[in-house]
């Protein structure tokens, strides 16, 4: 049995990032994210104002709400299945959130807050370049110079993450390793010397749920996982199927490119055969290697080469 919470699932996602006496959890977190650029003393968790979008499924993907004392809003997510549409679909997310900041009247001044969208992907999206993070904002094409600080989205491909304990440097790559590799710790690796790391192994630890915690912690893992087996399966028909598909294109295209090549060999050897005779009537009527070339117009080397096997 696992010692620690899969924070892949909604229950432990919410567990660790999502509830009041989590907040120096993901206090922490935002900041090893943003280090360099601000500094994050409080949140205040919000009612979501927009419906959570992929209701159908909260095994593949939920998130929270929250807001820090400047004002911004921040949407942490987790989402363990690509979906149709990705991008497009992440930009409208953090549209909405600012558009729903607009007031009714012409006293408004369209001050509007920043919404940041961090996204842990427990996947890697076709179309996003193969790299662990990627930072997404509103620049000037030409120089690069950042055009406006309202919008912003990280998203972590959690799958390209390969560091081990002994090679994260920063608070950062320590959140991310335990994350990724929470359910199969038996302790953390930092806890000792981080109040931080202390109090998340105390809120992830499975006996730490309550009854009706656990209860609907293990429908949650129970659902993540089935839906995992799920999509492989898919995946796995999927691989099936393109090689069956492979294999029968295989064989005809090999039956194709082999009569072309049969063609090929045939004519070859008509022609060569149409030499040797051609060769070997000049050389009945007395005509030399001189004339051979000529006639014909095989080089000396070719004509030589024909008449030695003569």
């Amino acid at each position: 049995m696992a010692k620690f919470i899969n924070p892949f699932t909604d229950i432990g996602f919410k567990r660790i990032f999502g509830q009041e006496i989590s907040k120096p959890l993901i206090i922490d977190f935002l900041n090893s994210l943003l280090l360099g650029e601000e500094r994050i003393t409080n949140i205040t968790f919000l009612d979501k104002e927009q419906p959570a979008l992929f209701e159908d499924d909260r095994s593949l993907i939920y998130d929270i709400y929250c807001q820090t004392e400047k004002g911004e809003n921040i949407i942490v997510e987790m989402q363990n299945k690509s979906q149709p549409y990705f991008k497009n679909r992440s930009i409208y997310y953090v549209c909405e959130a600012i558009a729903r900041q607009g007031e009714r009247g012409t006293d408004w001044k369209y001050n509007i807050d920043a919404v940041y969208l961090v996204a842990f992907l427990n996947f890697c999206p076709m179309d996003f370049d193969k790299k662990f993070r990627s930072d997404i904002g509103l620049a000037d094409k030409g120089n690069n110079k950042l055009f406006s600080d309202k919008m912003r989205m990280t998203f972590m491909q959690l799958p390209l993450f390969t560091k081990e304990a002994d090679e994260c440097d920063t608070d950062f790559d320590k959140w991310i390793y335990v994350l990724k590799n929470m359910e199969t710790l038996t302790r953390l690796p930092w806890a000792a010397k981080s109040s931080v790391f202390k109090r998340l192994e105390q809120i992830a630890d499975v006996a730490s749920l309550s009854r009706q915690e656990r209860m609907k912690y293990d429908v949650g893992l129970r659902k993540y996982r089935d839906t995992l087996s799920v999509l492989e399966g898919a995946k796995q028909d999927g691989l099936a199927e393109g090689r069956a598909e492979g294999r029968a294109e295989g064989r005809a295209e090999g039956r194709a490119e082999g009569r072309a090549e049969g063609r090929a060999e045939g004519r070859a050897e008509g022609i060569e055969k149409e030499k040797i005779e051609t060769v070997k009537r000049l050389k009945a009527i007395g005509a030399d290697i001189n004339m051979i070339t000529v006639a014909t117009g095989l080089s000396a080397e070719e004509a030589t080469r024909i008449l030695s096997t003569l």
